[in-house]
C-alpha cells in the first residue's frame, strides 16, 4: 500500500517577477558637493548643517575629482592638534580621496549592495561622461529593499 498525501495536489506556484531595480532609480541627484579650494572648517560646517557624512568634490565643470568625508575632516583636526597647526588653511584638495570608486547607474541594486559590502564604503558617486550625475548611499539601498519586499514577499503567507 502506498503512502497517501494529505497535502493535496501539488500546484506550481506562479513565479513572481522582480523588476530589475537599478541604481539610477534610487540614487540622489540633488547633491551637496564640495570644491577643491574650500577649507576643512567650511566642509565641517556644511556636513553638520546638512546632516550628511561626506560628499563628492567636483571642479568647475562638475567633473568628479575626489570625495571628502567626516573621517577625512577628523583626521585633519587630529593632525592639526598634534602638529599645532591651524586647520583654517587646510584645503579640501589636500585631504580628499582622489581615486574614487564609482558605480554605474544602470547596475542593479543587488550588484550595488555587493559592491558596498566588498568595498566597505558608505556612498558611491555615479558619473556619466566624466560628469557627476548622482550618488547612491547604503541608505538608498535599504530604501530599494523595501520596494523589492513589497513586490516579492507575501505578507499573508506564513
Amino acid at each position: 500500500m502506498g503512502i497517501k498525501s494529505f497535502q493535496g495536489k501539488f500546484e506550481k506556484q506562479p513565479k513572481v517577477m522582480v523588476e530589475n531595480i537599478r541604481v539610477c532609480d534610487f540614487m540622489s541627484t540633488s547633491l551637496t558637493t564640495f570644491k577643491p579650494e574650500q577649507t576643512v572648517p567650511e566642509v565641517i560646517e556644511i556636513l553638520i548643517r546638512n546632516k550628511i557624512s561626506g560628499g563628492p568634490v567636483v571642479n568647475d565643470k562638475n567633473e568628479l575629482v575626489g570625495i571628502i568625508s567626516e573621517g577625512d575632516c577628523i583626521k585633519q583636526l587630529s593632525d592639526s592638534q598634534y602638529y599645532n597647526m591651524p586647520i583654517e588653511n587646510i584645503k579640501v584638495v589636500d585631504c580628499m580621496i582622489e581615486n574614487v570608486e564609482t558605480i554605474d547607474g544602470n547596475m542593479t541594486i543587488f550588484d550595488a549592495a555587493k559592491q558596498f559590502l566588498t568595498a566597505k564604503r558608505r556612498r558611491f558617486p555615479i558619473v556619466e561622461d566624466k560628469k557627476l550625475v548622482g550618488l547612491i548611499s547604503q541608505k538608498d539601498i535599504l530604501k530599494a529593499s523595501l520596494k523589492m519586499q513589497s513586490q516579492t514577499w507575501d505578507r499573508n503567507r506564513q
